[in-house]
């Protein structure tokens, strides 16, 4: 007499039985439901493609029915809901519905290629850009879009924080950080090694590198105290923001004294809100005007930008004086109250 096979591995739907048996019913219940809302037809310009795709994502070339997936989508609970899924009342089920949803999630990649785009500033931005804008920028052609969009970008980009267009001939670093590629072991950490590596990274991928020691940083800064050095030092290492991790966090003070924004590392100054603001508000003005060529539109847009940003650098200045004379005034008081006390 044969014996009986528990499973065959020949048949992969055998193993797949034998797995499966060992898995409480209503979890399975949960898988199955779950594959059942995620195989239905998602439209683009649904409540969760509205919230990322529109906002999050823009208008890139991104799968949308995978960030659909995503297990983050707050649809999602809501689809089980309505299935009569609920943590409360069926918690194996809903226990088998999102482990099944967190698996889908991450062979697709689903909440990963929300991050790849939403990584940084000018991702952010351009997303923001395209909601505060609407329709009318949407629905313009490629090149158009670019013109427009490039109006806003450029400025802001070039005046986030994160090089110096000022400093080609060290391939726009800016003042206080380190090179990323200086040589191993080099007393000056303000020259590369790697200039076409460095120069892809600073002005393509916005990064900035590390700060530079506190000697070489006051060479840059020539005003740059010890005091300013080690509160942002502390800041950048060790502050977790307001969101814990670090992602989001602000500095009243960077190296050079004004006041400074990170998301997820990049700096953002004041000088990159004006920018935005400025451009953005000139778009909304220029694209409800169709007797304008694109050209024209691009133009007046740039000029915004440009008007917003010099905004924000005035901002700068004046921030970094009110707290330089407030520094002086201090000083002058102690000097008095020591001269009076006679502990001079």
């Amino acid at each position: 007499m044969n014996k009986r096979r528990i499973f065959d591995l020949e048949n992969l739907n055998d193993v797949q039985k034998f797995l499966g048996s060992f898995l409480p019913q209503n979890f399975k219940k949960g898988i199955r439901k779950a594959a059942e809302i995620m195989s239905k037809p998602t439209k683009v310009g649904a409540e969760f493609s509205d919230k990322v795709g529109d906002y999050v994502v823009g208008n890139q070339n991104i799968d949308q029915r995978n960030i659909n997936l995503s297990a983050a989508n707050p649809k999602f609970f809501d689809q089980l809901k309505e299935a009569g899924i609920t943590p409360g009342q069926t918690p194996m089920q809903f226990l088998g519905a999102y482990t099944t949803r967190l698996a889908t999630d991450v062979g697709l990649d689903a909440s990963r290629q929300i991050y790849w785009r939403y990584n940084h500033p000018m991702a952010l931005a351009d997303g923001i850009i395209g909601k505060v804008l609407g329709p009318a920028y949407k629905e313009l052609g490629p090149t158009q879009k670019a013109a427009i969009g490039g109006a806003i970008s450029i400025p802001m980009g070039a005046s986030l924080g994160h090089l110096d267009i000022t400093n080609p001939q060290e391939l726009f670093r800016s003042k206080g950080f380190a090179q990323s590629y200086a040589e191993k072991g080099s007393e000056d950490r303000r020259q590369t090694g790697q200039p076409g590596i460095e120069f892809l990274e600073r002005v393509a991928m916005g990064r900035q590198g590390r700060p530079l020691k506190y000697e070489t940083a006051k060479e840059d800064i020539p005003d740059l105290t010890k005091e300013r050095y080690s509160n942002y030092m502390r800041n950048y290492y060790q502050d977790k923001g307001i969101t814990g991790m670090g992602l989001v966090k602000f500095t009243p003070e960077n190296l050079e004294g004004v006041p400074e924004a990170r998301v997820v590392g990049f700096p953002i100054g004041l000088q990159a809100v004006g920018a935005g603001v400025g451009g953005t508000a000139t778009a909304r003005n220029v694209l409800s005007r169709p007797n304008l060529r694109t050209g024209a539109k691009a133009l007046s847009i740039l000029g915004g930008a440009l008007a917003g940003a010099g905004a924000g650098e005035l901002s700068n200045k004046l921030i970094a004086q009110a707290r330089k004379d407030r520094s002086n005034k201090e000083e002058v008081k102690d000097y008095l109250n020591r001269t009076l006390t006679g502990e001079m």
